[in-house]
């Protein structure tokens, strides 16, 4: 995470924000699944697989499913567009909107589910290197690796502020989880709405940014 620069770690705190955001309202809307959450998916389709919850394990796996093909799309665009970064925020956009259509509309919980899991997924391939993402965008587990390898480094007479940008994104979110279930209450069109015009706002910004030297 060290090689990000200051304006692309802001982006990526506020896109954290979102994915918190989006992540609390899939989580109310599904009633216990998760669209940024992944290794949560991945026990509750464990525990249910042969339980009574059958049909729980086969929508957390279709989630996955969903997560990961939108990491793969994500993929191809960086690999294939040198401006790839607001495509691909573009895109999520282009997602949640379509989950906050399907939330107005009424139903299909589950297919708005796989929507923001797709979008959610692409976020993650903004900033990689050697087929690997340098910051974890949507998910927390990785974020908390750092900052603990981070406070060890600290310990040990490292770096005094490499703690900083992992507690900053964890930070983030939280946060925006806190605000999503807040948002919540108004209605998931409402709040899916507002995720939207978030994402549309990054990809204009990354849009005016230069363009990162190959």
């Amino acid at each position: 995470m060290k090689d990000v620069d200051r304006g692309s770690l802001a982006v990526s705190a506020v896109l954290a924000s979102v994915a918190g955001f989006v992540d609390a309202i899939g989580f109310l809307d599904t009633g216990g699944l998760f669209v940024s959450f992944m290794s949560g998916n991945s026990t509750q389709a464990a525990v249910d697989l042969f339980g009574p919850g059958t049909l729980v394990a086969a929508a957390s796996a279709g989630i996955i499913a969903a997560f990961v093909l939108g990491v793969a799309v994500g993929g191809v665009v960086n690999a294939r567009l040198a401006g790839h970064r607001p495509w691909i925020v573009g895109g999520a956009a282009a997602l949640v909107g379509a989950a906050a259509a399907l939330a107005l509309a009424g139903d299909a919980t589950l297919w708005r589910a796989g929507l923001l899991a797709a979008a959610m997924g692409a976020l993650n391939t903004l900033f990689l290197a050697d087929g690997r993402a340098r910051v974890a965008i949507t998910y927390s587990t990785g974020t908390l690796v750092s900052l603990g390898l981070a406070l060890a480094t600290l310990v040990t007479g490292g770096s005094r502020t490499a703690w900083q940008r992992p507690l900053l994104l964890w930070a983030s979110l939280v946060g925006g989880a806190v605000v999503g279930a807040l948002a919540h209450r108004a209605g998931s069109p409402l709040a899916l709405t507002l995720a939207t015009a978030v994402l549309a706002i990054c990809a204009a910004v990354l849009g005016r940014r230069p363009r990162p030297a190959a």
